[in-house]
């Protein structure tokens, strides 16, 4: 009966914690609206409640997964007995109804969180921050806890409440079978990675943490209180966010590289575009929120940007959810998909409704100075990287609007993102190399000519040098040249910012770099995440230009040759694991004749008692230098005849999309850090806010 009693108590924190969330939204508005301190105080309260509640359904939900507690249906849905532990507690968000309780969970814990940080400040706008992040829990509760599957119960019958009807419940974690299973199916063989712990958690988090900016938007516009104020409270949260973002794009491509076998990291998947698009736009916020903070422009980019960047992580859980979509990232069909259209939709009309009657006190405080500006090349920054996320947009879900219109099925496929995007991605990494370059307000053609010329200059000699040691293709040319005068911009930022301080107190260079980033860790952090991304895109280009590859079937003592390497296969080896079969082709790797390493790509069985179920995984090996990464596959196997069919790539300068995102990750905490200036602005511009309204 511990099963029953289980998960009624799971069941009962979230049903709980709905009725909880809707109260502390409700609650909270009013308590604004009349300034009704003690109605505040208890939604206040209520938040804390559903953070320790939903930490408590969290802990029943992974007993249940940790200890083969089959009845419950999610349970033997994404474990079996033979699963490893880390698969089992990863199993949490590895199912629809799992990532749904961890989503809720991660928004109560963050919510509870602002309300610590903001205890004693932004009290006008946090009551209706608190109304906005209780009405986000409210919908992703009751979409665990209410909503039914009309195929199971009536849309209008209260069914929840009776035990028949919570097992009619659409996302509800803690649904039991009628039965005991022996056994449960497990998770999905490509899912049992590694990269389960990691990616979707730091997916998550990026997406979740969004939400936070988004609510003090939203408490912006009903409170009228449109300065920098609550784009300066939240620039943490949207570093962090975006940071975890980032991580969940840097750890998915890892998963994809290592784990399917194709040799890439990122196949415009839907799934993976679905990710890539509140990337960008959080991106161009990051960005644009600097003109509003130094000179009062665009109020309403701002407020439009941090919405879209919400609404597009909506969206991302609305196409995984919605089953309209094929993807190993991606959920089966389930009637979730037109709650989450509908959340969409009254919230996009909320949004726009405020801002529309709001737009008298969204004036721009100054206008652009001049084409030749920082403020100018900021913005055609946010345009190509707002631009980026629409193309993306439009490629992922024009399949799903033909086939909705016509019913004929089409397919966008790697070529239309690479043709459109690429072009548009090559403008931003020139943008990066010469924003630092000029001014704000106005910048004078001597002063271009002279911030131009040496960045410049590095750049036609790297393409001079590129040239002669026989790089002869013009994408490949223009993108290693680009990349060269960029780190040269920035190297350039440095050397002045270093130089200034030795003069100026007498430091010598390393205590002059260090405190050079103490001192205004925000730009010199963000400067640091440049050369991350721009060693990513050297890691692309590489390896999307340059990457050549070789099959052979062998027989065992054969070699199969790739450029200097020559690879000679062993044997096929069999291995019975924890949960699987392992067919392994082990291969001596010579470079020009040297010996260097022995790889050993894999081909994993993951029975199944039924047959249809079964499947076979593909475990790639990789030699990484810094040059370029050797990948090899096993496609194919007889083992009766002891044969092997080798796939062989070589990736060049691959590696440097690792290490690019290794510093973008360094730059962004260090932009993140508490700034004693930043502090003081903020402060500065709280009390010209209080005295606005005075």
């Amino acid at each position: 009966m511990a099963d029953f009693a289980m998960a009624d108590l799971g069941y009962a924190s979230l049903l709980l914690s709905f009725f909880l969330a809707l109260y502390a939204a409700g609650a909270a508005f009013v308590a604004a609206r009349r300034n009704h301190l003690a109605l505040f105080a208890s939604a206040r309260n209520a938040i804390f409640v559903i953070a320790g509640l939903t930490t408590l359904a969290v802990g029943v939900l992974e007993w249940a997964l940790i200890t083969h507690q089959f009845r419950f249906e999610y349970v033997a849905l994404q474990t079996n007995r033979a699963q490893p532990l880390l698969y089992n507690v990863s199993a949490l968000w590895g199912g629809q109804e799992g990532s749904l309780l961890f989503w809720a969970w991660l928004l109560a814990v963050f919510s509870a969180v602002v309300l610590i940080q903001n205890h004693d400040k932004n009290q006008e706008l946090i009551p209706y921050v608190v109304s906005g992040l209780g009405a986000a829990l409210t919908f992703f509760l009751a979409v665990m806890t209410i909503v039914v599957d009309p195929t199971k119960a009536g849309f209008f019958v209260l069914t929840p409440f009776t035990p028949e009807g919570t097992n009619a419940l659409v996302g509800n974690p803690f649904r039991l079978l009628d039965f005991t299973p022996v056994d449960g199916n497990g998770l999905n063989p490509l899912l049992q990675n590694p990269g389960m712990f990691i990616h979707p958690v730091t997916q998550y988090l990026g997406y979740v943490g969004f939400t936070i900016p988004f609510a003090f938007a939203m408490a912006a516009l009903f409170t009228r209180r449109l300065s920098d104020v609550w784009i300066r409270t939240t620039r943490r949260w949207t570093l962090v966010s975006w940071l975890f973002l980032s991580l969940g794009l840097l750890f998915g491509m890892q998963w994809a590289y290592t784990e399917l076998g194709w040799g890439g990291y990122w196949g415009w998947d839907p799934v993976e575009n679905a990710s890539l698009m509140p990337w960008l736009t959080g991106t161009a916020f990051l960005h644009s929120v600097m003109i509003q903070e130094r000179r009062g422009m665009l109020k309403v980019w701002n407020l439009v940007l941090v919405m879209l960047t919400f609404i597009l992580s909506i969206l991302g859980t609305f196409i995984t959810r919605s089953g309209i979509i094929q993807s190993v990232h991606a959920f089966g069909v389930s009637s979730l998909g037109p709650w989450f259209l509908v959340f969409l939709a009254v919230t996009l009309l909320s949004f726009l409704y405020l801002l529309f009657n709001r737009m008298d006190q969204l004036r721009e405080e100054n206008e652009l100075d001049s084409l030749l500006s920082r403020e100018s090349s900021f913005l055609l920054n946010n345009l190509i990287l707002v631009g980026a996320a629409f193309a993306t947009l439009w490629g992922t879900i024009f399949p799903m609007v033909r086939e909705a219109v016509t019913g004929t099925k089409v397919t966008v496929g790697a070529p239309f993102f690479n043709q459109v995007n690429g072009p548009i991605f090559f403008g931003l990494i020139i943008l990066i190399g010469i924003c630092p370059l000029i001014g704000w307000r106005r910048a004078t053609f001597e002063n271009l000519v002279r911030n131009f010329m040496q960045p410049f200059a590095v750049a036609i000699v790297a393409l001079v040098v590129l040239f002669i040691i026989g790089v002869r293709e013009w994408y490949g040319l223009a993108a290693f040249s680009s990349a060269s005068f960029v780190l040269a911009t920035i190297g350039l930022e440095y050397y002045r910012g270093v130089l200034a301080r030795m003069r100026q107190y007498n430091e010598n260079p390393f205590t002059g770099l260090i405190n050079l980033v103490a001192n205004n860790r925000r730009r010199y952090g963000g400067y640091i995440v440049h050369v991350g991304v721009i060693l990513g895109v050297v890691g692309i280009a590489g390896s999307t230009f340059y990457q050549v590859d070789t099959q052979a079937n062998l027989k065992p003592g054969e070699t199969v040759q790739i450029k200097q390497y020559t690879l000679q296969f062993d044997q096929l080896r069999v291995l019975e694991k924890q949960n699987y079969l392992a067919y392994s082709a082990p291969l001596t790797v010579l470079e020009n004749g040297k010996r260097v390493a022995t790889l050993v790509p894999e081909k994993d069985y993951y029975a199944s008692p039924n047959p249809d179920q079964s499947q076979w995984t593909t475990e790639v090996d990789v030699r990484t230098t810094a040059l370029e990464d050797l990948y090899v596959i096993l496609a194919g196997f007889d083992s009766k005849a002891g044969t092997a069919t080798i796939k062989v790539i070589i990736n060049p300068l691959v590696v440097w999309l690792w290490i690019g995102f290794g510093l973008l990750v360094v730059g962004t905490v260090i932009a993140a850090l508490p700034d004693p200036r930043e502090a003081r602005a903020l402060a500065r511009s709280r009390v010209k806010e209080a005295l606005a309204h005075v």
